[in-house]
Parts: C-alpha cells; structure tokens; sequence
C-alpha cells in the first residue's frame, strides 16, 4: 500500500467514524446547552418567587405568611393584598409558561413541582382563594384551567370565574 492509498483509506475511516462522532458531541453539546438555559430560567423564576417574598416581608401587617387571613382589613390594607396576590398571580403564570410541559423530564417536573406547592400553599389562604377570580381575569386560559384545578384539589370547590 502506497501513501496515497493509505491516506486515502484514511479518509474513509475518518469520514465513517468521525463524522457520525461530530454529530453525537454536537447533539450532547446542544443538549447540555437546553439544560444550562432551562436551569437559568428556572433560577431567574426563583429569584422572582424569593423577591416577591421580600414584598411580603416588607408588609407585615397583612399576615401573609400565617394561616390565618387578617380579620377586618382597611380599605387600604385590602389594595396592598391584592396589588401583591396580582403580583403572585403573575409570577405563578410566568412559572407555568415557562417550566410546565404536559410530559416532563425528572428534572423538570421537580423543578416543576416547586411551583406546584407554591401554588398550593396560597390556594390554602382564604383571602387567596376568594380572590382568584378576579385575579385570574385574562390570564392565560391554560394557567387558568391548572390553578383552578388545584384550588379545587386543596379546597374542594370549584372557583367561578365572573
């Protein structure tokens, strides 16, 4: 076998091997890059829940960390709670948006699974609850349809949207 020969059946293999071997480290790559953006989201809406937790904190007076609703709000105090469960509603629509899939992986439906509790812990609240259907007015039909399910799952009654 001459040089050229050998080169020549040199490129058959690399072409045969390498090539199919560049498309597998390509589609990895691409792979590890739709996980590296999907925890990025997944982290800014983290940030978001835990900003708005500071807003929550920064109102104490609403009780919206206890279990139990405030009894006999002012005027003013019944704007602040709906300004800041409006703000929820939106980060929870975000949420859904973005991180819910009807079939997920095992890292996202954890992930997913997060705002899932959130979403049932404030459908606990009854000042939440009595809110929704206001709150939930031209949000996305989709998101709709999951908190509703859920407030229906934590309290056993549907929400009627008015």
């Amino acid at each position: 076998m001459n040089a050229r020969d050998a080169w020549e059946y040199a490129s058959f293999v690399i072409t045969a091997l390498g090539l199919p071997v560049a498309i597998l480290f390509f589609a990895w790559d691409q792979l590890k890059e739709r996980d590296n953006e999907d925890e990025a989201a997944y982290q800014l809406l983290s940030d978001a829940y835990n900003e708005f937790l500071r807003v929550v904190l920064a109102h104490p007076d609403l009780h919206l960390r206890t279990n139990e609703p405030l009894l006999n709000p002012t005027t003013e105090q019944t704007e602040r709670m709906l300004v800041i469960f409006d703000m929820l509603i939106s980060l929870f629509e975000r949420a859904f948006l973005v991180a819910f899939k009807p079939r997920m992986s095992e890292t996202e439906a954890r992930r997913w699974n997060s705002w899932d509790d959130y979403m049932r812990e404030w459908c606990h609240r009854d000042d939440f609850y009595a809110a929704l259907p206001l709150l939930l007015r031209g949000e996305d039909p989709e998101f709709q349809d999951y908190i509703r399910r859920i407030a229906r799952e934590e309290r056993g009654a549907p929400i009627q949207i008015g």
